[in-house]
């Protein structure tokens, strides 16, 4: 039986990692282009993004809630859901911890690790757009590798910064800073794989 168009649970994934990239793009901008005196409303515009996904995740769970027929287990589409859900909530706890710690200067390996976020989100966002066509999709698996690859690439900046964190940073309290922040900064990356990998783990269910 085909899912009714108001019901395509494959759009509704494809709607809420969309959201993940727009919090990835503001991020970027917010680090790339810093100004201490904007956080607040960048901070409130990420409140904004993070608050419209979990209102249409809740919508997508209500309908899903309803729903006799579903294009794969009702379970799987829940544990997806939740994992894009991960993903922005990320993203935004990122720029809450810039704003909570008073960050007034950006370092370089920040916006690094900014670019390489909205990276992983937009091979993700092409990998829940691909989702659809799971069981014959050629792509899906190469997506996958890209994501993985980036994740690893994460791994790479976050050592090497907290590397140069030890030795050019002296203040304590800059230290640990820094090296919470970029704790979440690695989280994003990984929040990013876990969706990766549950969507190999929906293909590997029904092959």
């Amino acid at each position: 039986m085909a899912v009714k168009k108001s019901n395509d649970y494959f759009e509704m994934l494809v709607d809420l990692i969309g959201y993940s990239c727009e919090a990835a793009s503001l991020l970027d901008k917010t680090i790339s282009n810093f100004r201490m005196s904007q956080i607040d409303s960048n901070v409130k515009e990420m409140h904004e993004i993070e608050h419209s996904a979990d209102i249409k995740k809740h919508e997508m769970l209500n309908k899903l809630s309803k729903e006799f027929i579903t294009p794969i287990e009702r379970g799987d589409i829940i544990e997806l859901a939740n994992e894009i859900d991960n993903v922005t909530d990320a993203i935004e706890d990122v720029l809450v911890r810039i704003y909570m710690f008073n960050i007034s200067v950006m370092r370089e390996e920040a916006l690094e690790f900014s670019n390489l976020i909205v990276r992983i989100c937009n091979e993700t966002s092409a990998l829940i757009k691909e989702f659809r066509n799971f069981k014959k999709s050629s792509e899906i698996s190469k997506i996958i590798i890209n994501i993985n690859d980036l994740e690893e690439e994460g791994d790479r900046i976050y050592t090497k910064s907290i590397k140069g964190f030890y030795t050019s940073i002296m203040d304590p309290i800059r230290f640990i800073t820094w090296k919470e922040t970029f704790e979440y900064f690695e989280k994003c990356c990984d929040a990013c794989e876990h969706v990766a990998d549950g969507i190999e783990s929906v293909m590997m269910k029904n092959s």
